[in-house]
């Protein structure tokens, strides 16, 4: 994570010169999206060998849906472009183009499904409790509810799925920032260092020892008769690792962070849990923690902007979900909102798979700490720091606990 004085150079225009993995974005995006929706919907920067920002509802939809102009082979920007070429690409389905896309997506389907995903459900509770065991008993009224709690929860159901250790969370944690916070960096890192030498180490380990978890499911599909190729479980496991872990993590930090700044919001939750899931979907909307990227696949004209070959455009899925033009009181988290068809999960064929393992994750966790912890604010709205990249969410989040 960078400093507010480090990291990349300063952008001069958010219009025309903006950079997402400045510190800057981190800590204000919402204003951004919202100053660049009035003046500039379409903005454009010079980084990462060019790229787009829709900021508006519109505009996000109809690049999500055209798969015809906008390759899915890239989906975080840097300032390379992938070595695959457009097809099945390196991290199935989410950056496979169609037809390919479909089969990718459809093996991944029984292991989200509500059935699977309640399966899941007792444990994430337990694991849930565990981490506020260990808050509680310290007995100092404090806790950093980013880095005591949103961020292990996702990484011990991640780790349960794919039959990997939970004490590797750290690891997860330093290849999600490397992929998603600081892409294209000039960090060394050597080959053991990196995810794909994790992965292939378990997927080795999955051949010696066959177990009944999702590497192993992948392990033994045969499609037409034949295995997948090694390249596309690597892939699809680091998909999971990558999305499946930051995202959860992110967002539900920041349903924290709002009910930690929102007393009436947290007493109604406290005194209502049955409103836990309506509340969780309005979090999505306003914190939606996902914004994704493809590459410009053919020149295309969207909303007077002339994209060219080989551009990055991002997809903001969190800009789109605060567009006053779809959603009334856009800006203010109404926790009982009835209307409520936002974006956080993407739009088009790249719909997340794991919609309903996050949906539980969040319900269950936010269910948990209000149980536990009802009466909470934050410790310093100043020490709150925010993640760079794709995925934006709270990385440091110190609360104090009230008795109650």
């Amino acid at each position: 994570m960078t400093d507010l004085d480090s990291g990349p150079p300063a952008v001069t225009d958010w219009a025309t010169d903006f950079d997402h993995t400045h510190q800057e974005w981190a800590q204000n995006a919402p204003e951004i999206w919202a100053d660049l929706r009035e003046r500039c919907p379409m903005a454009r920067t010079e980084r990462f060998g060019g790229a787009w920002l829709p900021t508006r509802f519109e505009d996000v939809s109809a690049i999500a849906y055209d798969t015809d102009h906008f390759t899915s082979n890239g989906v975080v920007v840097s300032a390379l472009r992938p070595e695959q070429e457009p097809g099945l690409g390196g991290a199935p389905p989410i950056t496979s183009d169609p037809p390919f896309h479909k089969d990718a997506r459809r093996l991944l389907l029984p292991a989200f499904s509500p059935k699977a995903v309640e399966a899941l459900e007792p444990a994430t509770r337990e694991a849930c409790n565990s981490l506020i065991d260990l808050i509680l008993e310290r007995g100092d009224g404090k806790a950093d509810a980013a880095v005591e709690y949103a961020q292990h929860i996702p990484v011990m159901v991640i780790a349960n799925m794919l039959g990997l250790p939970p004490d590797d969370g750290d690891r997860f944690r330093v290849f999600i920032h490397r992929i998603l916070e600081t892409p294209g960096s000039e960090e060394e890192v050597t080959e053991t260092e990196t995810l794909d030498y994790y992965i292939a180490g378990a997927m080795e380990d999955h051949r010696t020892n066959p177990r009944d978890d999702l590497i192993g499911h992948l392990l033994n599909i045969r499609v037409d008769g034949q295995p997948l190729t090694d390249e596309h479980i690597s892939g699809t496991v680091a998909l999971l690792i990558i999305a499946g872990i930051d995202t959860t993590w992110s967002a539900l930090g920041a349903s924290i962070w709002h009910l930690a700044q929102h007393p009436k919001d947290r007493q109604r939750l406290a005194a209502q849990p049955d409103l836990i899931p309506t509340a969780v979907e309005e979090f999505l909307r306003a914190f939606g923690s996902v914004t994704m990227a493809r590459l410009v696949k053919e020149d295309v004209t969207v909303a007077g902007a002339e994209m060219k070959e080989g551009e990055w455009v991002l997809l903001p899925f969190p800009a789109a979900n605060r567009d006053p033009e779809m959603f009334e009181d856009a800006d203010r988290i109404v926790i009982d909102r009835q209307r409520n068809r936002h974006s956080a999960f993407g739009l088009g064929i790249h719909r997340c798979v794991g919609s309903n393992l996050a949906r539980m994750e969040l319900n269950v966790a936010l269910e948990v700490w209000m149980q536990r912890i009802p009466e909470f604010e934050l410790a310093d709205p100043n020490a709150i720091r925010w993640s760079t990249g794709q995925v934006r969410g709270p990385r440091l989040l110190p609360l104090v606990l009230r008795q109650t």
